[in-house]
């Protein structure tokens, strides 16, 4: 159960990590249009859709990806506390 736990709460960082990485090649002109920018694309913008969809951008800004990474946070925290209340 141990080694589940510590799975997805290493697929959540990574996935985190990822999202950053992803956010940060928007600043960068070419860079999303990369081989690895596009595969950051297949996999974070149907996570990021539905919090676009929900938070309208601030003029330039779009700050739905740091709403995104928050809720990854929480989801880290919330296992970290679910696995400390089954031990």
């Amino acid at each position: 159960m141990s080694q589940l736990f510590s799975l997805i709460y290493l697929a959540i960082e990574i996935y985190s990590f990822a999202l950053i990485a992803y956010i940060l090649m928007s600043w960068f002109p070419g860079a999303r249009e990369s081989s690895i920018g596009t595969f950051l694309a297949r996999i974070c913008e149907p996570y990021l859709e539905p919090f676009r969809k929900i938070i309208p951008p601030l003029g330039m800004i779009d700050i739905s990806p740091i709403v995104a990474i928050l809720v990854l946070s929480f989801a880290r925290t919330g296992l970290q506390v679910l696995y400390g209340m089954l031990i």
